[in-house]
């Protein structure tokens, strides 16, 4: 195993280890003190720092100076409807495509299972794709699904290939319905790095539930997209249009 691999181990112990935690606790509740907690999880305070700064970035807990870090209270949803990534970028006349920059199976710990509505312990797919538009970088996706609903699925097969087609033609399963949330986010080393961009530019963030017909959860996605190059469609629907302007 490589320094990067442990490294990167080590990162997913914590990330995971956090997950739990938060998952345990009330909006606005205070995590325990850096030291404390950094000796619970068994890691160094900067490893653990690094770990708590992204799920800041995320919006998942929220640092108040002189105060602490806290659990950050959810967020107000609004409805809205968006253009799909590949038609989006086809309406501007650009071809599609996806690179696969990781693929692993994992245990879901407490806040994925939540989400997904899966034992902690069961297995997920989690596969980390750019998704490009004639070759550049538009938007970083880390999709995640229950391993047995996908048996057989690799990073590779997802290549330049949409997840959607594979789920009907290989498992025949189809989509049936789904809830997607969008909020600004400002995009991170890391996720700079793989969309060629600055850190800390503007960004949407998008995270994504889908059912098939029975009801399973089949996927949680969450996608950073580039601000400076991609655009929402909301659709208006107001009750009375002549109060409106």
């Amino acid at each position: 195993m490589t320094v990067e691999e442990a490294r990167g181990r080590k990162s997913d112990h914590v990330r995971v280890q956090l997950e739990d935690l938060i998952a345990q606790m009330h909006p606005g509740e205070p995590l325990p003190a850096e030291r404390e907690l950094a000796a619970r999880i068994g890691v160094a305070r900067m490893t653990l720092r690094r770990a708590v700064d992204a799920l800041v970035a995320e919006h998942r807990l929220l640092r108040r100076p002189g105060a602490g870090t806290f659990v950050a209270p959810p967020r107000v949803d609004q409805q809205l409807s968006a253009t799909s990534f590949s038609t989006d970028m086809r309406s501007r006349g650009m071809v599609p495509g996806a690179h696969t920059a990781l693929a692993r199976l994992r245990p879901a710990g407490m806040m994925l299972a939540s989400v997904l509505q899966i034992r902690p312990n069961a297995m997920t797919l989690h596969v980390r794709r750019v998704r490009t538009a004639d070759g550049e970088p538009m938007a970083l996706e880390d999709l995640h699904v229950p391993a047995d609903l996908v048996p057989g699925l690799t990073g590779d097969d997802l290549e330049d290939s949409s997840f959607y087609t594979l789920l009907e033609s290989r498992y025949g399963l189809l989509i049936a319905s789904g809830t997607q949330s969008v909020e600004p986010h400002l995009v991170t080393v890391e996720e700079a790095e793989l969309l060629h961009t600055q850190p800390g530019s503007a960004a949407f963030l998008f995270e994504r539930t889908s059912r098939v017909q029975d009801g399973r959860v089949v996927e949680f996605v969450r996608s950073v997209y580039r601000g400076d190059r991609y655009r929402i469609v909301v659709d208006l629907n107001p009750r009375n249009p002549q109060t409106t302007g």
